[in-house]
């Protein structure tokens, strides 16, 4: 049973989303759905960390790029950049845009959240259906999901850097890439 603290953390971050939230959005912003916060941090703390956060999420989740513009801060770095992906800001647009070719109804849950000191770390699941292409290979609309760990230093109201892991071998032996047999 969440604790009171949450609950109350929740509310106001439901309120401050639909206050706070972009001009540009017609949708409120993805709420983790169990939040985490570091004892002595006080709730606007923890809702002025999550903010960017959730700006990202609703990047990843909708494929809007100025969500992802207003989260990530000019100096973004990612900490384990791919192979091939630009570094700075511009890196997971162009992931963004990638994979969307391949998973064009991408959506994006936050299943659980945890707010430390100046990060945000969480639990992210990815779902939607390969009907695109990806790396020559044509899809056929068969459902894809798997997970990922997010980790962001928030600096400034902004995105500054992040350290992820997805779960690329259940991506792709989803989409038929790999098959271990």
């Amino acid at each position: 049973m969440p604790s009171t603290y949450t609950v109350l953390l929740a509310a106001s971050l439901a309120i401050a989303s639909s206050v706070a939230a972009p001009s540009y959005a017609d949708q409120p912003l993805p709420q983790p759905q169990k939040i985490h916060i570091a004892a002595g941090m006080s709730a606007p703390r923890a809702q002025e960390l999550l903010m960017p956060a959730r700006r990202y999420y609703a990047f990843w989740n909708t494929g809007d790029e100025q969500y992802a513009k207003a989260a990530l801060a000019d100096e973004f770095m990612d900490l384990n950049l791919p192979d091939g992906r630009p570094q700075g800001p511009q890196g997971p647009i162009v992931a963004s845009r990638t994979f969307r070719k391949a998973v064009p109804d991408l959506a994006l849950a936050v299943p659980e959240a945890w707010v430390i000191d100046d990060q945000v770390l969480a639990r992210l699941t990815f779902t939607g259906h390969f009907t695109g292409e990806f790396a020559g290979h044509p899809g056929d609309g068969r459902e894809i999901r798997f997970e990922a760990i997010d980790m962001y230093t928030i600096r400034d109201g902004h995105i500054v850097a992040n350290r992820h892991l997805e779960d690329n071998l259940t991506l792709l032996k989803q989409l038929g890439i790999v098959s271990l047999q």
